[in-house]
């Protein structure tokens, strides 16, 4: 705030006209407004539970396109629900169990924020380094596990089943992020991200994810023990998978050098997919097992900034919100049309890893950024069940 001196604010009086008390139309003097704290003010927002209500609009929402105010509810604000966490990733939503499951992927826990308490309660402790999460079309909840390098599922009488963690007699890389189709397949990213000490399971040995085999998998492993067709020891391209309900497993977007895939989403209507891939985004035509006429989305370049994408939902409009890893002032949310024309911003204090849409009319936008856990509520519902 610039510092005034008293001197001349006297001074500036002084030199003031005299105003006629009579007149109704003596000149006023210009009221002093405020700048709302954002992320990028000095000082910042402030986010913590003792701090004062922010402003209305909210200043870290922007409006880049004039149509983004139609998804937006103009006095709702970002919220921080929950923080203090490591690496937070895979936001979903239980339309049954009302709440939002999500994954603190290096702390090796699972934690669900409760809908009706605002509450965040540690859901599954070690969670195998569990990395995306999501909630099929049953209700039953989907989770890749970076430790055991696999995709579950877990049944509406408590028991679990493996979805898959190998393909043609090779075990997975470390699937990553995944999406439950309306026809009853789930779709996942398979790339190596998770082959390290602090997300999940590097190489037996010397491999891709342990060069030189450095690093000994079984110190702290919890006792469990791993077995697997093919040990654990990356093996196959970074690809694209499909699983049948059957549980057939297909590739349906193969590897390309420099394109490792990430988050994955279904477009509202079922018929595309979404898939980040690089660093960017392509989308392509679902037709039976396959995707056909894959191509470029989006680069996520704003304003000459990369806005890194990593996870991403689509709305009922066909809209699509992906989390962006950037440099402060554009790390939060980018959202995009069908087309691929930028609408607008989300701007939060730290790098976002994925989002997902919640609450009983699945209108809050849920957000997990590096350490905490934001929420907005706003005038689109999520398109995908969970």
């Amino acid at each position: 705030m610039t510092k005034i001196d008293r001197r001349l604010m006297l001074a500036g009086a002084a030199s003031l006209p005299t105003l006629n008390p009579f007149g109704a139309h003596a000149q006023d003097a210009k009221p002093l407004l405020g700048t709302p704290l954002s992320v990028i003010t000095i000082p910042p927002r402030d986010f913590g539970p003792n701090a004062p209500p922010p402003s209305s609009p909210d200043p870290d929402i922007i409006r880049i396109d004039p149509s983004f105010g139609s998804l937006l509810i103009g006095q709702e604000t970002i919220r921080r629900v929950a923080t203090g966490y490591h690496f937070l990733e895979g936001p979903a939503w239980s339309s049954v169990g009302l709440y939002t499951v999500f994954s603190d992927v290096k702390n090796d826990t699972l934690y669900r924020y409760l809908w009706d308490t605002g509450q965040v309660s540690i859901m599954r402790r070690p969670s195998f380094s569990t990395n995306g999460n999501g909630f099929d079309f049953q209700g039953r909840m989907l989770s890749t596990q970076d430790y055991f390098r696999r995709v579950v599922r877990w049944e509406l009488d408590g028991s679990m089943s493996i979805v898959a963690d190998s393909f043609d007699g090779k075990p997975l890389n470390s699937p990553n992020d995944l999406a439950p189709h309306r026809d009853g397949s789930v779709w996942f990213s398979d790339p190596q991200f998770g082959g390290n000490l602090a997300e999940g399971h590097p190489d037996d040995g010397d491999g891709p994810a342990n060069p030189g085999g450095l690093r000994d998998p079984r110190i702290g492993n919890s006792g469990v023990g791993i077995q697997k067709a093919g040990g654990m020891h990356q093996a196959l391209p970074m690809n694209i998978y499909r699983v049948d309900p059957s549980g057939r497993v297909e590739i349906a977007v193969a590897f390309e050098t420099g394109l490792a895939p990430n988050g994955l989403c279904f477009s509202h209507d079922y018929t595309k997919l979404y898939a980040i891939r690089g660093g960017r985004i392509f989308v392509g035509d679902i037709q039976g097992s396959k995707v056909a006429n894959l191509r470029l989305f989006t680069d996520c370049m704003v304003d000459g900034v990369r806005c890194g994408p990593d996870g991403m939902r689509a709305d009922r409009g066909g809209n699509l919100w992906v989390s962006s890893s950037a440099p402060l002032g554009y790390c939060g949310v980018t959202v995009w049309t069908p087309a691929g024309k930028i609408l607008g911003r989300i701007r939060l204090p730290e790098g976002c890893a994925n989002v997902c849409f919640g609450g009983p009319k699945r209108d809050h936008l849920f957000m997990t950024a590096t350490q905490s856990l934001y929420m907005l509520r706003v005038n689109i519902q999520g398109a995908s069940p969970g």
